[in-house]
Order: C-alpha cells, then sequence, then structure tokens
C-alpha cells in the first residue's frame, strides 16, 4: 500500500533550532511503572550533542544526544520496589515521581477493549473497592497519523474510585488479578479505539507484505483519491447537527432514547480506520517502552462475513509486526474471542462472518507464545458490548497466570485438536481436556454433515477424554461443527468451567 496524499495536507519544513530543554515522552512521567525484570529503554530529545544522564536508585546512566537530539539509554534489570524517583538530567532537570517498577502490559482494540470499568455489571461496587495504588492504566489520547509518530499524549493514573471510572475494563479486571496473585505492582497501557478495524492497528509495511489484503486495503486508497471538499462537508456536518439537537430534544421530552449525533467529517486518509493510521498515532509511539506482553480485544469491525476469514492472516500479521518493531522477542500476547451475540440461528449451516473471526483467532494460536480467552459463554444478544469484562479480565489473566508466570492451573476451556470417522460417529478430541462435561444438561452445540453439505443438528456424547458425534440419518459422516454461530448454544466445558471454543473440521 503505497501513502499517497492528494492535496490533503502539504509538507511544512520547520527550521530546526535548539531544543534548549532536555524533554521526554508523555509515557515517562509521574506515577509510571516500568518492567520488571527487564532491560528497559528511557528515551528523549536534547539540544544535539547535549549530554544526558538518567539516574533511579543507585543507578545512573549517560549518554549523548544526536544530530537529531534525540538520545537514548537503557536501564539494567530492575527489581520491583517501593516508589522511586526517575531523574533525567541536561541543561535542564526533570524529576519524575512516584514510579514504580513491576509487570507491564499493553492493552489494545476497539470498543469492548475501550469500555469503561463505569459500564460493566455491577460497576457502582466495583468502582468503590478499586483502591489498588500499585495498579497504574497509562491512557493514550485517541490519534490517527499518516506517518509513525515519535510522541503521544497520555498520562498514567493510580488506581483508586475516582480514576477507575476511566480505566478501560477489561483490562483493570486483567491487572487487577494479576496484582492480587503476583503481589506486585502492574502498569496497563491503554491505546484502544472503538469501531476500528485491525488493518487500522497494523503497520503499512506489514500490510504491504500481504497482497491478500488487498479487498481490504485497495477500497480505502480508492477512498483517498476522491476528491474531498473539508468546507463542503463542514457546512453539511453544521445542518446535520442542528436538525440531531432539534431531534434529541424532541426525544428527550418523550422520554425516548436520543438519535445517533452525527460525526463530524474527516477526509478518508486520515480516518481512524484507513489502513495503518492507528499504528502510526497511537502504537509507534510506545515502542520500545518495556513491556511484558499485550492482550487484544478486538475482531467485531472485522466480522463481515465477505471478508472474516482474512482475520486468520491479519491477527497473526499484527502479533509478528508489533514483536519485530518492539525488538523485545517473541513477547507473551493474548487475545479474547469474540462473544455470542444477534439473535440465534436453528439452521446449523447458517453462514456467520463473526465464527470465521473466531476461528481465526483459535488457529492463530499457532503463532508462540499466544493465547485466548474463550467468552463464548459471557455475550448478550442485544449488546455488542456485554458487560460482564470481569470474566474476560479473569480469563486472560488465567492465561497470563499459567504460561506467562509459570502457576500450575488449568487456564483454558477445551480446544479442539484432531477427529476421526468411525463407521456413523466421528470422534473428537482435544486439548485442555481434563473432566469434560455439559455445563448443562445434555452435550449441545454441535452439527455434522454428510457429502452432501447438508448440516444436521447431531447427537453428541463425552466418552473419557473424547465427544462422539452421531447422527441417524447421516450413514457416511464428513464433517463436525460446534458452536458454528454467531450465538451459538453450545456447552461442552472441562473442569475449570471455560466453554470450548467453538471449531468446525471442514473448509466449506
Amino acid at each position: 500500500m503505497k501513502n499517497t496524499i492528494c492535496g490533503l495536507c502539504a509538507a511544512i519544513f520547520i527550521p530546526i533550532t535548539a531544543q534548549a530543554n532536555v524533554r521526554l515522552p508523555s509515557l515517562f512521567s509521574d506515577h509510571m511503572v516500568i518492567q520488571c525484570d527487564m532491560v528497559a529503554p528511557i528515551w528523549g530529545w536534547a539540544d544535539a550533542g547535549e549530554s544526558v544522564s538518567v539516574s533511579i536508585g543507585s543507578q545512573t546512566k549517560t549518554t549523548t544526544a544526536n544530530q537529531k537530539g534525540k538520545w537514548s539509554i537503557k536501564l539494567d534489570k530492575l527489581h520491583a520496589t517501593e516508589p522511586a524517583t526517575l531523574t533525567v538530567k541536561g541543561k535542564n532537570t526533570i524529576t519524575i515521581n512516584d514510579v514504580l517498577i513491576g509487570e507491564v502490559w499493553i492493552a489494545s482494540g476497539q470498543s469492548n477493549m475501550q469500555m469503561q470499568v463505569n459500564g460493566v455489571n455491577n460497576a457502582q461496587a466495583e468502582i468503590a473497592k478499586a483502591a489498588f495504588p500499585q495498579i497504574r492504566m497509562f491512557m493514550v489520547e485517541r490519534r490517527t497519523a499518516i506517518t509513525p509518530q515519535e510522541e503521544c499524549n497520555g498520562k498514567w493514573l493510580v488506581c483508586n474510585p475516582e480514576n477507575v471510572t476511566q480505566f478501560s475494563a477489561t483490562a483493570y479486571f486483567f491487572g487487577r488479578d494479576l496484582h492480587q496473585t503476583l503481589h506486585t505492582p502492574v502498569g496497563l497501557i491503554n491505546t484502544s479505539w472503538g469501531g476500528t478495524s485491525i488493518e487500522a492497528w497494523t503497520s503499512n509495511a506489514a500490510l504491504d507484505s500481504k497482497p491478500e489484503l488487498s479487498p481490504l486495503i485497495k477500497p480505502w486508497e480508492l477512498k483517498s483519491k476522491a476528491p474531498f471538499d473539508q468546507e463542503k462537508a463542514n457546512a453539511q456536518y453544521q445542518k446535520q447537527l442542528g436538525l440531531w439537537k432539534v431531534q434529541a430534544e424532541k426525544a428527550k421530552a418523550e422520554g425516548k432514547p436520543k438519535p445517533q449525533e452525527p460525526k463530524k467529517p474527516v477526509a478518508p486518509r486520515l480516518q481512524q480506520n484507513y489502513p495503518g493510521n492507528l499504528f502510526n498515532g497511537m502504537v509507534a509511539p510506545l515502542i520500545p517502552y518495556a513491556i511484558r506482553g499485550g492482550i487484544w480485544y478486538q475482531g467485531e469491525a472485522n466480522g463481515k462475513f465477505e471478508t472474516a476469514a482474512l482475520y486468520r492472516i491479519q491477527l497473526p500479521l499484527l502479533v509478528t509486526d508489533w514483536r519485530t518493531r518492539w525488538n523485545q522477542g517473541d513477547f507473551p500476547f493474548a487475545w479474547v474471542q469474540l462473544p455470542n451475540f444477534k439473535e440465534p440461528t436453528t439452521d446449523p449451516g447458517a453462514p456467520s462472518g463473526w465464527a470465521l473471526v473466531r476461528e481465526s483467532m483459535l488457529q492463530s494460536l499457532k503463532v508462540p507464545h499466544t493465547g485466548m480467552a474463550v467468552i463464548i459463554d459471557s455475550g448478550e444478544t442485544n449488546n455488542i458490548h456485554p458487560k460482564n469484562k470481569q470474566v474476560v479480565g479473569k480469563r486472560l489473566a488465567l492465561w497470563a497466570r499459567a504460561q506467562v508466570y509459570g502457576e500450575k492451573i488449568l487456564f483454558s476451556g477445551p480446544l479442539f485438536a484432531s477427529h476421526k470417522i468411525n463407521g456413523n460417529d466421528i470422534v473428537l478430541t482435544f486439548t485442555h481436556n481434563e473432566g469434560l462435561k455439559a455445563t448443562d444438561g445434555e452435550l449441545k452445540g454441535f452439527a455434522i454433515a454428510d457429502a452432501s453439505k447438508k448440516w444436521l443438528t447431531a447427537s453428541a456424547k463425552i466418552v473419557g477424554d473424547t465427544v462422539v458425534v452421531s447422527h441417524p440419518d447421516i450413514k457416511s459422516p464428513t464433517a463436525v461443527r460446534y458452536s458454528w454461530a454467531d450465538n451459538p448454544n453450545g456447552n461442552l466445558s472441562n473442569k475449570s468451567e471455560i466453554p470450548a471454543s467453538p471449531f468446525r473440521t471442514d473448509d466449506w
């Protein structure tokens, strides 16, 4: 994908002048959390050739700003401590107070990651008890950019009942579980934006490497080349806004919900869903801040049936892209599988874009050091933003506690491993198969088909650590699907009480 800008903005050249004062990105500010037990980069800007020192505890590192005024150092590994002070000295001195050393995680995605604690189940009770001064969250200000940026706006907030209302709920419940289990400070970097697609969070260079993604990229390139009159668009927006205000007042008087407010017009090349724009504006400025890993809650915006299967390329691409740019090895990365949503269907063969995204997420576990929180039991039929974010954070944390921090716990529901045809039956095997069970009543959610590709609701039973699927009208079964729908009714679980991931054995 080529970054062509057709008359949207002109390059502005500003003469380089002495910056006079040492300056830091907003990430390095009061209440920050530095990743423990890992070399931690610190960087900023000063006059070209200026000597800069960075001190924390007994460590002092010194460097010199390059010709562009950029400088960086790497702190030796730090261990979790009481609050410390980070001091940066050049011609001026910057003192950063209340610095903690602990576990740092990036939390990203769309609206279900952005959703705040004040919108969850039992919100007021959760807010009232949120006195965890060793949990901090850095809030990245939403911003799009055509090229990768070095800086972002944002600040660290200490977790207390006043501040927690602004926290990403998924990230908070994840961090709270880790904090209470590991007994160490936790820093969460929240970079999320509702209604955004995964391609917007992936670098342009990575997207260019995958021609298969052209169906997603080309339409945006064409939009960006079309004429766009900002003044005319603004005038139209003002008319729409005036009409909306009248309608909103009327709705309020009648006790009805407000209509949706019109959105301010933005040139296509600057919109938040333009491929690469959120990586450039909201991820690139965070690199190379030392982190333990990342959590991701996104996929709804990529659930259109026609292109949903591309997610199996996109998710591994994003993980690899971020890891490559951080240059911090294969840091742990986990995502939230899409929950159940929309009206249930009785047709086991109905097309489902959400099922394809879930399948892509399951397949992406082939990428090393990744994990997935299955929440197919925690969605809401008529709400794309389910309120039970506590279970989302808990299941992400179970994965981290087991796979990142080495706790000996069962952290996943059953995941499909293999199948074999045995006469009229199809026998399914799973990983995480300890204590297979149906959470309520008889096992359900399975469909079976023969070579005709006609799907019938199947009978299923647990036999040891396998599930055997059949239907009396199918004598030569070919394939099985489980919970293959936007809002399925499957109930297979294990002794962890976490549901099995939806899957299929076919590729029809």
